[in-house]
């Protein structure tokens, strides 16, 4: 899954140089001087006017040395050192202006220190060469850079696991070569851009737990390298586009906890290259759509806690696979099919029906 991340933050080790710029050296120690971290040391190293060698998570452009890459990442990737101090990372501070002045540099990562508060700095958006923006796992505030779509070469916008609040901004969709967006576990409102089809290169949109209102943008169907697409846990309202099921390379759909209702789209259970359906907690009506056969092969399918009625579809057992099947909590009713995947599975995957019937229920049919 994190296959797009990795391949554009290779190579973040530029080799060794002599000196960095005043200018970038300046920007680097205020930057410092805004953060606070006790207990791993990663700031010891930053000492002296050569920033380009040994400083601890930056990196310089071998040809003029200019500052292109900052790289602190907290718990989540720092385990040696967490290892060897015995203490979980903790940083705190804000994210200092200060950084807008490394005007060459292509990664910023500043992710999982818990303890970095603030705003984004909004001059963030005078980045040219950014390519990495990845603030995860921090306890940010404030709203994203408005101008965030000037970020022309961006392609990765990680800023999880926050605090932000406000809309996404309009000119999000001017980020033509993002591949990776990650606004998950905010507290970001509004809708979804309607033209969010535009950024054509994505292959990853996870928008999960926020408070975003109105449909899903038929326009994100239009993004054909997408792969992996979350938007649960939201208030996200209307029917399901049935356009989901025709893209062509989508693997993992979420779109639990929301207010979405109608019916399920025949095109999406029918989709052979969904691996994961989680459609849980919404207000779904009508039919399981019979579709199913010897090339269907789900890791997962959700459709628990909706308003679904009817039999359960005897094609499911010509599945090729199906690894966790949940229909518990709506209504359907009649036998449960024998064979697999039925006979594997649990009575709380059809629990909380109306008439559900046979094995693994105890109600005999």
């Amino acid at each position: 899954m994190e296959t797009t991340y990795l391949v554009v933050t290779t190579a973040l080790f530029a080799a060794v140089v002599n000196c960095c710029p005043p200018a970038d050296l300046s920007a680097l120690l205020a930057f410092k001087s805004a953060l606070t971290e006790p207990y791993l040391g990663i700031f010891n190293t930053w000492t002296g006017t050569d920033c380009c060698t040994n400083w601890y998570g930056v990196s310089c452009d071998p040809t003029d040395s200019h500052v292109i890459h900052v790289i602190l990442r907290g718990e989540s990737e720092d385990k040696l050192m967490i290892d060897k101090t015995g203490q979980i990372s903790f940083m705190s501070g804000s994210l200092s202006p200060s950084l807008c002045s490394l005007d060459r540099l292509t990664t910023l990562i500043v992710s999982d220190w818990k303890g970095i508060s603030g705003e984004i700095p909004a001059c963030i958006t005078s980045f040219s060469h950014l390519r990495i923006l990845d603030l995860t796992g921090n306890q940010i505030t404030g709203e994203i850079p408005v101008d965030i779509g000037k970020l022309g070469k961006l392609a990765v916008l990680n800023i999880a696991d926050n605090n932000i609040t406000g809309n996404i901004p309009p000119s999000i969709v001017n980020l033509r070569n993002l591949m990776h967006l990650d606004l998950s576990s905010n507290r970001i409102s509004g809708e979804i851009p309607a033209d969010i089809g535009k950024l054509s290169m994505m292959s990853r949109v996870l928008l999960k737990q926020n408070q975003l209102t109105g449909k899903i943008p038929t326009s994100i169907t239009k993004i054909y390298r997408l792969a992996d697409l979350d938007l649960s846990m939201n208030q996200i309202s209307g029917t399901i586009p049935a356009e989901l099921g025709s893209m062509p390379v989508l693997s993992t759909l979420y779109l639990d906890n929301n207010q979405l209702y109608g019916e399920i789209p025949v095109s999406i259970l029918r989709n052979t290259g969904l691996n994961i359906v989680n459609l849980s907690s919404n207000s779904l009506v009508g039919y399981l759509p019979d579709v199913f056969t010897p090339t269907t092969y789900f890791s997962m399918i959700d459709l628990s806690h909706n308003e679904l009625k009817g039999s359960i579809p005897a094609s499911l057992t010509s599945a090729k696979y199906i690894g966790h099947l949940d229909l518990s909590n709506n209504h359907f009713c009649g036998a449960i099919p024998a064979g697999s995947p039925f006979e594997q599975l649990e009575a709380s995957s059809f629990s909380g029906n109306d008439c559900l019937c046979g094995t693994p229920l105890t109600r005999v049919c």
